[in-house]
């Protein structure tokens, strides 16, 4: 896997646009023009709110990765970096997007002509591309792709119901993410946005039209009506299922760190391998210390690691979470950080527990070296919810309340916490899949595991975060924090997401399935 491949796959659009329209704030960084602007000006009226609750927001694109389900081997690579350039145009669209609001606000088909035409035309030369590179492998492209090329602009009311998602209780990932096996995370019901808990209600009213502004510190969100006071939230964690005959009850925990090394990249070798910044946002690491968009492998084999037990060389990466607290990081300057609207002070997680769990039903078997997995969906903004595995939740309420759709403001004393439940069913074949889902599944409320696939020992991450409570104040947040993301997707708590490399070696991963197999706590 050369770099060469990659660097002739450059974007097809310039990004000066957007740094050359954007202002400079604390000493460096990026700030968008903020269109929301005249929704809190005096006079305002709620005329004008509604006004500018219609204006477009963000850039809806239809997800041509997750199409192509069967992409034969010899066209993977190629074809990842095509998705990865569709990825860059729609950042650049939305960066001419956000900082061209005086042009828009004159001209009312601006959105259309500059930026979402051109950006079909872009998007269609790409997706040619894709469907050649395999056709000429023999592979048969979906029929589907054609119509993919056109986006759409997304208004801040939109943007606030996630495209129109709704909540899928039997399909949707977060639903069986974590309620099976005893892991770390509960299953979540519909979370507080969702399904509008009695507590949430009037927190959702009360900011009202107010929420029209895509908000943050560089004007991409978070938005007041992104938060909600846990302790306001009905309870909504289901029982997890019993460990029957058959099943397996252990967990092996491994102790990795909490990226005090810190080793953060915006790469995502997993879906954007040989792409620098394939992932448009920062990324904590724990475990292999050699995870970037070229490694591969036989990079990953003799990496170090910062886990304990150094037959662990397994990656574990997850978006950094920022406090918008005024200030700048590291990476302000940089493409993926302040560049993309990804800005604040990051937070260093105080507690990572990697947990390793068994199925309700049956024996787990050895994960194979290499396995992939990525669990929930960095684009449910404009995807909707169908894979969206996010759970937010405070010190003191995990039992009781998982959020998706928003995030915590938790009580005084309580700490934010993410966690993640890995799909447990594996295909029995394959370390990775063209659209990087369907070679591995969750098991349903049993524990069953669909289509011939074998349980596997399900991950299960538990991050936990001493960040200050955001305040809202006249349908604002103030001191808000967020999930690091891409740009158009406007930090939705929703985008929370995870990654995995399994690169435990053969004897350890042995011992990990004769742990939760016969029911025993294993570290």
């Amino acid at each position: 896997m050369g770099r060469n491949i990659r660097k002739r796959r450059s974007p097809l659009a310039v990004r000066a646009v957007a740094a050359s329209a954007a202002l400079a704030i604390g000493g460096g960084g990026l700030i968008w023009a903020n269109f929301y602007a005249s929704a809190h000006e005096e006079n305002n009226s709620p005329n004008t709110t509604k006004a500018v609750a219609a204006q477009v927001a963000t850039i809806s694109c239809p997800d041509v990765g997750q199409k192509l389900s069967d992409v034969p081997n010899q066209a993977r690579t190629e074809v990842d970096g095509e998705l990865a350039t569709l990825d860059q145009q729609i950042t650049d669209a939305y960066q001419r997007l956000a900082t061209t609001r005086d042009a828009q606000a004159r001209d009312a088909s601006f959105v259309q002509n500059s930026v979402l035409g051109p950006l079909k035309d872009r998007r269609a030369v790409i997706i040619d591309r894709i469907q050649l590179e395999i056709s000429r492998v023999d592979g048969t492209a979906p029929d589907s792709l054609d119509g993919l090329a056109p986006c759409t602009g997304t208004t801040a009311d939109q943007a606030q119901t996630n495209a129109g998602g709704g909540w899928n209780n039997n399909g949707g990932q977060n639903n069986n993410g974590g309620q099976n096996n005893g892991g770390a995370t509960a299953s979540a019901a519909p979370s507080a946005s969702a399904g509008q808990p009695a507590g949430n209600g009037g927190q959702q009213n009360g900011n009202g039209g107010q929420q029209a502004g895509n908000g943050g510190q560089a004007g991409n969100g978070p938005v007041a009506a992104d938060f909600v006071d846990i302790t306001k939230v009905q309870p909504n964690v289901s029982k997890k299922a019993r460990t029957r005959a058959g099943g397996s009850s252990g967990t092996f925990t491994s102790s990795c760190g909490v990226n005090a090394n810190k080793k953060f990249n915006t790469d995502n070798v997993i879906v954007a391998p040989g792409v620098t910044n394939g992932a448009h946002h920062l990324h904590d690491y724990v475990g292999n210390q050699s995870n970037d968009a070229f490694a591969n492998n036989d990079t990953f084999a003799a990496a170090q690691t910062s886990c304990s037990n150094q037959g662990d060389k397994s990656s574990y990466y997850w978006p950094v979470v920022r406090v918008q607290n005024g200030t700048q990081d590291f990476d302000q300057n940089n493409d993926g950080g302040g560049k993309e609207g990804n800005v604040g002070q990051i937070q260093q997680a105080q507690q990572a527990q990697i947990k390793f769990v068994g199925n309700a039903k049956n024996k787990v078997v050895a994960m194979p070296k290499f396995l992939r997995i990525i669990t929930g969906d960095a684009k449910t903004t404009t995807n909707g919810l169908a894979n969206a595995n996010a759970h937010w939740s405070c010190t003191g309420f995990e039992n009781k309340v998982q959020l998706t759709t928003q995030y915590p403001i938790c009580p005084q004393g309580s700490k934010v916490v993410r966690t993640f439940a890995f799909q447990s069913c594996w295909d029995g074949q394959n370390i990775d899949s063209a659209n990087h889902r369907t070679h591995v599944a969750f098991a349903d409320a049993q524990g069953n595991c669909a289509n011939g696939f074998k349980a596997i020992p399900q991950l299960t991450m538990r991050l936990v975060y001493n960040v200050p409570a955001p305040t809202i104040q006249n349908g604002q947040v103030k001191n808000a924090y967020a999930v690091d993301g891409f740009p158009e997707q406007l930090h939705k708590p929703a985008t929370d997401h995870d990654d995995f490399i399994n690169v435990f070696d053969v004897n350890l991963m042995n011992k990990v399935v004769n742990c939760i197999n016969t029911g025993r706590r294993c570290n």
